[in-house]
């Protein structure tokens, strides 16, 4: 009990200490405001670079097995990939005849074109031949209009479905169903708007709401799709593990292509997780290197709170004698100087999550989804309290152990 009076009484010197002293304190708390501010926004953008990724990437399909010409990430250059034979069209209904029935082949194909609506134009647009399958093996569905069918495929039919973002762009979000839509040199009838999807742009992959989707006939009639390169989106049957199913998939292929057993696979197959797992890699570096630049300004602020709490102990040299001599502790008067410098931390975290707030709702309006999560909160406050215990601990001691005579004779 003892204890807990003498804890409060510290407490209540601390804080007496710092409304005696506003700026001084303001000015000691810059450092850890400008350290907290650049940790929590480091740690914000990377959470919402990591969940932007991982929407877009779901687009893909987590039970989706890919069939490429080259891997999606490769440690070589691509020399090694370039006397593989293309993936080709037909190839797609031979992969399907050699799986289990029911499972969903898509083949695709792409290539970027110009794209023109009235005096609007964008350019290097992707466009993508693709299949009525393409709505099985995708999370996303049109927001307006609908999506390719199988007649449209079967009669190469000049229909496309466009992205959110060309959607704005091109038409300024009004209403564009069955309107005429120039590619390249060809006219097409929009006849859909996909969702937003997002971008998978950290590895080079593609903007998906910026895309055009057509037909693939009419993606192969208009733009040479037939001399092309395809990849092929096969979806793994409701209950059958991704990793088994891959193995399916590349027996059947290497029986579409002939190969016999001994022979390398001339084709490769890529997962979603794969590109999941090198994001996931390399954000972690990202963020390690992130927060240990950031860190700096946190330990500048930390020297800072030290050297403003050394100069604290020796003015108050002689009060410390005073103290000591009517009976305080050095437990009192450690307590006391560390609440001091906690305090003038904790202070600094709360004024840094409140603008980091601010920082974040910019991120969240103009680059990225983002927002400050409840651990982040937590981390940044820990983070605080911890600089404020470090910092002070050297002048806490310093003001402990002074001897109380030598500081009654303090001038």
């Amino acid at each position: 009990m003892k204890g807990l009076f003498s804890t409060a009484e510290a407490a209540r010197l601390a804080v007496a200490s710092l409304k005696a002293n506003p700026v001084r304190g303001v000015l000691t708390t810059l450092g850890i405001v400008i350290g907290i501010v650049a940790v929590v926004t480091t740690m914000t953008a990377a959470n919402g670079l990591a969940n932007s990724f991982k929407e877009s990437v779901a687009v893909l399909g987590a039970d989706v097995v890919y069939v490429s010409r080259t891997p999606w990430m490769f440690d070589g250059g691509f020399f090694q990939f370039r006397n593989r034979p293309r993936i080709e069209f037909a190839e797609s209904a031979e992969l399907k005849a050699r799986l289990p029935r029911g499972v969903v082949v898509n083949p695709t194909a792409g290539t970027d074109r110009s794209v023109k609506f009235g005096s609007r134009t964008a350019d290097n647009v992707g466009v993508v031949g693709t299949t009525e399958a393409q709505a099985l093996i995708s999370s996303t569905v049109p927001e307006l209009g609908r999506f390719i069918t199988e007649a449209d495929v079967h009669h190469a039919r000049r229909v496309c479905v466009i992205g959110a973002t060309l959607h704005e762009n091109l038409y300024n979000r009004t209403d564009p169903i069955n309107t005429e839509l120039k590619i390249g040199r060809a006219e097409f009838r929009v006849v859909g708007v996909m969702e937003k999807q997002g971008s998978a742009g950290f590895f080079g992959g593609p903007d998906f709401d910026s895309q055009v989707y057509v037909p693939v006939t009419a993606f192969m009639r208009e733009f040479g799709g037939a001399a092309r390169n395809f990849d092929f989106a096969v979806k793994a049957p409701a209950g059958v593990g991704v990793a088994d199913f891959e193995y399916e998939v590349i027996g059947a292929m290497r029986g579409v292509r002939g190969l016999e057993p001994g022979e390398p696979d001339n084709f490769a197959i890529n997962r979603m997780d794969s590109l999941v797992a090198m994001f996931n890699n390399v954000m972690g570096v990202v963020l390690l290197v992130g927060l240990l630049v950031t860190g700096v300004s946190l330990f500048v602020g930390g020297i800072g709170v030290m050297n403003i709490m050394l100069v604290s102990v020796t003015e108050r040299t002689r009060e410390i004698g005073i103290r000591k001599a009517i009976g305080a502790t050095r437990k009192a008067i450690l307590v006391q100087f560390l609440l001091e410098s906690s305090g003038i931390c904790l202070a600094g975290g709360a004024l840094g999550l409140a603008m980091s707030y601010a920082v974040a709702a910019g991120i969240d309006r103009f680059l990225l989804p983002a927002s400050v999560s409840l651990p982040i909160v937590g981390v940044a406050l820990g983070v605080s309290m911890v600089v404020g215990v470090v910092s002070g601990l050297l002048p806490a001691l310093r003001a402990a152990r002074l001897d109380p005579i030598e500081a009654l004779r303090y001038e």
